[in-house]
């Protein structure tokens, strides 16, 4: 699924420089992560195996989520101008309590 940018919104810094590949590289990762999963469930595999493996995707998941922040930190909310960096910053609350929010 891909989103249309809006014309006002800028490069997310992940973009740049090799970023999004990595970015995408986790991800696809983790798709093959809940691949294997579905996979060991099919198989009927015990339950305790099945568990550790969500809690591994759920982990990679968590440290693709962690990179963003710290690249939305870094290019989003410190390029910001003085106007825009408190809106920044409660965007990114917001997104970091729904993250830490679902458990």
């Amino acid at each position: 699924m891909t989103t249309q940018r809006k014309p006002h919104q800028h490069v997310p810094g992940y973009a740049a420089a090799g970023g999004k590949d990595a970015v995408l590289k986790r991800l696809r990762r983790v798709e093959g992560q809940v691949r294997g999963i579905a996979g060991m469930v099919e198989d009927d595999r015990y339950c305790i195996d099945v568990l550790q493996q969500i809690s591994a995707a759920q982990a990679a998941l968590d440290k693709v989520a962690l990179a963003l922040v710290d690249d939305h930190t870094r290019h989003c909310l410190l390029d910001a101008g003085p106007d825009d960096q408190e809106a920044r910053r409660e965007e990114l609350m917001k997104a970091l309590v729904r993250l830490v929010g679902r458990r």
